[in-house]
């Protein structure tokens, strides 16, 4: 594991709450978890909502101009908007002046930037959005990618995704032998559609990835698999309606509490069992997603985050910097260990 104080760089203007909301979040992470984080954006804006907290070490702000709206095109916002403050994250870990980049702004720009910026590692074609969701069994959770960047796949990419997956899970969830499923619509090795075919042939003759099998919808959370790879349209229905359910769970557990002086004991009672329910099933909690596959570390946080979801992804990021993951990643060949089935 890494020794140095881990320096990430805070798209402090990406969100719907920014920056008051990011700025709160990363000055808890910098207190609390060990972090130098560095605050990109607009100097007048991150300074009036440092001035709403008391802090003993204030963070850096690195100037930027403007932020890529929601409603703008990815590519085209980035090149009218050099200086936008996710290029200018983007810019510091090229330059090695971070070492992560954490944004609530627009993913796609987040994307993009990264892959203008960072570039990609050897032997990945196609980088991959990979989200941290908790399972049924405690203290368990399951890597899902690709869940947004890639639309459309080949086989290999799903293959890399397995690969990358993998390092992932075992340096930083920490399983030993991470046991990777197909996302699909059966067990049986001959169903679903023609990607999940010959992604499977791919993933059964690679020695390198443990390979257990198709994973259906009901299989993802159950804690049977570490790592599900699948294309990024059905990964990205199957994370937002995961999201969905945990916050479905939460209201149902308020809505059915009982009222009244009944029901204010049985919250006391209960009140340690339910945050523990929260931290489990909230989103919020889990941070954000991690671009994997480009040469840096990258933390992708819904628009709608606030100050703990952002604290959360900077947890992840210096998870992801304290584990060595892109360098464990790039020290892997990842190209030669791909099946040598064709597309």
């Amino acid at each position: 594991m890494g020794s140095t104080r881990a320096r990430i760089a805070i798209d402090a203007m990406g969100g719907d709450h920014a920056p008051a909301e990011i700025v709160a979040g990363a000055l808890r992470a910098q207190e609390e978890l060990d972090v130098e984080v560095l605050l990109v954006g607009d100097p007048h804006q991150i300074e009036a909502s440092l001035g709403q907290h008391t802090s003993s070490h204030l963070p850096q702000i690195v100037p930027s101009e403007g932020t890529i709206e929601m409603h703008e095109e990815p590519l085209s916002g980035l090149k009218r908007k050099p200086k936008a403050s996710i290029n200018v994250a983007m810019d510091l870990v090229k330059q090695k002046q971070a070492q992560a980049v954490v944004s609530a702004g627009h993913s796609g720009a987040a994307m993009a930037s990264a892959l203008l910026r960072l570039g990609r590692l050897r032997g990945i074609d196609r980088p991959a959005i990979g989200a941290v969701l908790p399972t049924m069994v405690a203290s368990k959770s399951v890597l899902i990618l690709d869940v947004g960047a890639n639309v459309d796949c080949r086989p290999k990419f799903l293959e890399q995704f397995a690969l990358m997956g993998s390092i992932y899970s075992q340096y930083v969830l920490g399983v030993t032998v991470p046991k990777v499923g197909l996302l699909n619509i059966g067990e049986e090795e001959c169903k679903g559609n023609d990607l999940a075919v010959r992604t499977y042939q791919r993933l059964q003759e690679n020695s390198q990835i443990c390979f257990t099998g198709n994973a259906e919808g009901r299989d993802v959370l159950t804690g049977n698999f570490d790592v599900v790879v699948c294309d990024g349209f059905a990964g990205n229905v199957l994370l937002k309606f995961a999201e969905a359910v945990g916050e479905a769970v939460l209201q149902i557990l308020q809505e059915e509490l009982p009222q009244g002086l009944r029901g204010h004991l049985g919250m006391a009672l209960l009140k340690p069992n339910l945050r523990r329910i929260k931290q489990r099933v909230d989103h919020a909690e889990h941070g954000g997603c991690l671009l994997l596959g480009v040469a840096g570390i990258c933390i992708i946080s819904h628009g709608s985050s606030q100050a703990p979801s952002i604290f959360n992804a900077i947890r992840l990021a210096k998870e992801a910097v304290d584990n060595q993951v892109l360098e464990r990643i790039q020290s892997q060949d990842i190209s030669a260990k791909q099946s040598a089935i064709g597309e």
